[in-house]
């Protein structure tokens, strides 16, 4: 935690600063989704593997194997070599694209450089070994929560996009449900099963470690890979990339939404009573009784009742000439009408108004 926290710290202080600046908060989450993300470096190093393969320059293919997996390279095959490389495009795709893009969808470039922390944690101290047993194992614990979701939505996004590899969505579906969760793994399998199931080779197997081999289950009941396949694991990881990117996107939009509706929700309910509006507050049109540039045709009809008449005409029967010594201006609150006459009006009972 020690190095998670540094990092979350100033990630989530450059985040505030730049909040109401836009195109500062346009700068850092592009400047840090560019140096959290690996897909680019991905693709690049697994591409230069089938490259040394398809020449058939072996050695050349097992000396770039470590840039992409830790497994030991010596000895390895043609067909190992490729699954080797198909195995880390598909649990790196999670790793280093997936994953930081949804954390960067959900908490912005604080989630993207703390996600990064805690895999880059993972990777360095992460092992069952004398060496990291006591601190290790909180680091692995906290990458396999932190790539969870991610990696689950890995699974589905390969599903989707199979045939993009030549592969078939349902077979990719039924080798993630089927073969995923046998992986020692929690989050890899499921991963490497979808792959597999998309491109139709089996992965998995025996892979030796630092001198220690590990035998695993197989994942999908296709063939055996090839140098081929690493293209078309290739095309897929872009694929599932691009996909992920569009949902990290409409994450971060639904996520603004809900804080600045909350936000204009505690703004708007601050004082704990309501108050009729006042004149300012009215619409232009009540204020006056009339609406701006109204004329004297838009006024209501008049009233020819009998009280209508006893208003206009007062208790004498006479009519009243409206004078400025006569006209008196009565606000009805709350609606700020204006009313205009000459007395005070008469009771049903023929006595004025106290």
């Amino acid at each position: 935690m020690g190095c998670v926290l540094p990092v979350l710290g100033a990630a989530g202080i450059a985040d505030r600063l730049s909040r109401r600046r836009p195109w500062a908060r346009l700068a850092l989450t592009a400047t840090t989704t560019w140096a959290v993300t690996g897909a680019a470096s991905l693709a690049s190093e697994a591409e230069r593997i089938r490259a040394a393969l398809d020449a058939g320059d072996l050695p050349a293919a097992r000396a770039a194997l470590p840039s992409l997996c830790g497994r030991d390279p010596g000895g390895l095959d043609e067909a190992e070599i490729a699954r080797a490389v198909i195995e880390s495009v598909a649990e790196n795709t999670s790793d280093g694209a997936v994953a930081p893009l949804l954390w960067g969808g959900v908490a912005g470039p604080g989630g993207l450089a703390a996600y990064r922390a805690v895999n880059t944690l993972d990777s360095m101290v992460g092992y069952r070994s004398p060496r990291y047993a006591r601190f290790g194992w909180a680091s692995a614990r906290l990458d396999d929560v932190a790539n969870w979701a991610p990696a689950r939505l890995t699974g589905l996004l390969a599903v989707a996009c199979a045939p993009v590899a030549g592969g078939s969505p349902v077979a990719a579906w039924r080798a993630m449900r089927r073969y995923g969760p046998r992986h020692p793994s929690p989050n890899a399998g499921r991963c490497e099963a979808a792959f597999a199931g998309a491109l139709g080779i089996r992965l998995g197997g025996s892979s030796a470690y630092d001198g220690v081999t590990e035998h695993r289950p197989w994942l999908g009941d296709g063939r055996v890979p090839g140098p081929a396949d690493i293209g078309r694991a290739i095309r897929l990881s872009r694929a599932v990339t691009i996909a992920a990117t569009g949902i990290a996107v409409l994450t971060s939009m639904i996520v603004q939404e809900m804080t600045g509706a909350g936000a204009s929700w505690r703004v708007g309910n601050r004082s704990p009573g309501r108050h009729p509006p006042g004149p300012a507050q009215l619409p232009p049109g009540l204020v006056g009784g009339r609406s701006p540039g109204s004329s004297d045709s838009d006024a209501p009809p008049a009233d020819h009742s009998a009280r209508g008449r006893r208003l206009r005409h007062g208790r004498s029967g006479r009519a009243r000439t409206p004078g400025a010594s006569h006209q008196r201006s009565h606000r009805l609150a709350p609606t700020g009408l204006r009313v205009i006459t000459g007395h005070k009006p008469s009771t049903p009972g023929g006595n004025t108004e106290p």
